[in-house]
C-alpha cells in the first residue's frame, strides 16, 4: 500500500532535500454501501495551502495507481471512465486538509487512494500515504490481543511487539521513546499474516536496543481504522528479564502491556522452530519421492527396450 510513497520519497531524498509529506486517515475504511471519506491533512503555509491543487490516485490491486480527480480553485475535474457524480472534494484551511468521498460506494471502488500535490520549487510530485477502502459486508475488528516479549541476549534487549487478530489486515506499527519521537534503527517490521480461517490477520515487529538501554521506556504503537493503542515496554524500576516469578506464572502485566519472561519466549521460539522443521522434512520427504519415481520410472522403460 505504502510503496508509492516510498518510491516518491526516495526520489525526493535523492535530490538532498526533505519534502513535506500529506498525511491521510484513516489508514482504511471498511464499508459495504453508503459513503467514504478521506482526508489527506498537508502541513504547509497558509499562503501555499490558497493556491495547492490536489489530484486524487486510485490504485487497484496489481495496477498502477491511475489519476482520478484533479482539485484546484474549488472547482473539479474528474478522469475520462470515471463517473463524475459519484465522487467530492472539498478544502478546509484552516486544518489544512483536504476531503475525498466516494457516494455509494460498490465493489468496483475497492482499492488504495492516494492525494498528491506538485511541488513547483522543486519540480516533483508528493503522495500521501495512502488510504484503503475495502467494499466488503464484513465488519471491521480491533486486535484481540496485543503485547510485548522481552529477550535479552549478551549486551542487546530485544523487544517483540505482537498485534494479533485483527480485520482488515490494513495496519501501521512504530516506536517510540519517552520523548515521543519514532525510533527507526534496529527496527524490523514483519508482514501480516493470516492468524484463523475468520480472514483475522496478525503482525510482529521488533526493536533491539542496547543493554545500556534496559531502563528507559519504549512504546508500541499501532493504527488501525478500529482502534490506535500505545503499549510501553517495562517499567523503569522492574527488570522482567532477571526478576525471579513463580513457575506457574509466565507473564507480568503491567498497564496495557504484557512483558514475557524467558521461558515463554523459549517456548514460543521452540514451537516456530518446530514448525520449521517440520516444513522442511516434508519438502526433502517429496524431493526424496520424486527421485525415486524418476529412477524407478528409467528402470521401467530400460526393462521394456531389453
Amino acid at each position: 500500500m505504502l510503496l508509492l510513497a516510498a518510491l516518491v520519497a526516495t526520489t525526493a531524498w535523492s535530490y538532498g532535500f526533505a519534502q513535506i509529506y500529506p498525511v491521510q486517515s484513516p489508514i482504511s475504511i471498511t464499508k459495504s454501501q453508503r459513503s467514504a471519506r478521506m482526508t489527506c491533512e498537508i502541513k504547509v503555509s497558509e499562503e501555499m495551502f490558497e493556491s495547492m491543487a490536489v489530484h486524487w490516485y486510485q490504485q487497484k490491486e496489481g495496477r498502477a495507481p491511475e489519476r482520478l480527480l484533479l482539485f484546484s480553485d474549488g472547482k473539479l475535474a474528474v478522469e475520462t471512465g470515471f463517473i463524475a457524480k459519484r465522487y467530492m472534494a472539498e478544502k478546509v484551511s484552516s486544518q489544512k486538509r483536504f476531503i475525498f468521498t466516494i457516494k455509494d460506494v460498490i465493489p468496483d471502488d475497492t482499492a488504495t487512494y492516494y492525494c498528491a500535490y506538485w511541488d513547483d520549487h522543486h519540480d516533483i510530485k508528493i503522495f500521501g500515504s495512502g488510504t484503503k477502502l475495502i467494499v466488503s459486508s464484513k465488519v471491521s475488528s480491533p486486535p484481540a490481543n496485543s503485547e510485548i516479549l522481552q529477550k535479552e541476549h549478551e549486551n542487546q534487549i530485544t523487544y517483540v511487539c505482537l498485534v494479533e487478530k485483527f480485520y482488515p489486515e490494513v495496519i501501521r506499527v512504530t516506536w517510540t521513546d519517552e520523548k515521543n519521537e519514532e525510533v527507526t534503527d534496529n527496527v524490523v517490521k514483519g508482514d501480516t499474516w493470516k492468524a484463523t480461517k475468520n480472514e483475522e490477520y496478525s503482525i510482529g515487529s521488533w526493536l533491539t536496543v542496547p543493554v545500556e538501554n534496559k531502563d528507559k521506556k519504549y512504546y508500541c504503537k499501532y493504527e488501525h481504522e478500529s482502534q490506535e493503542r500505545s503499549l510501553p515496554t517495562q517499567e523503569k524500576d522492574t527488570d522482567f528479564s532477571t526478576k525471579a516469578a513463580p513457575q506457574e506464572d509466565d507473564c507480568n502485566t503491567s498497564g496495557n502491556s504484557t512483558v514475557f519472561n524467558r521461558d515463554h519466549i523459549i517456548h514460543r521460539t521452540a514451537y516456530l522452530a518446530y514448525i520449521v522443521l517440520l516444513l522442511k522434512s516434508s519438502m526433502y520427504y517429496f524431493i526424496v519421492l520424486f527421485f525415486i519415481y524418476r529412477m524407478w520410472t528409467v528402470t521401467k522403460h530400460q526393462g521394456k527396450k531389453a
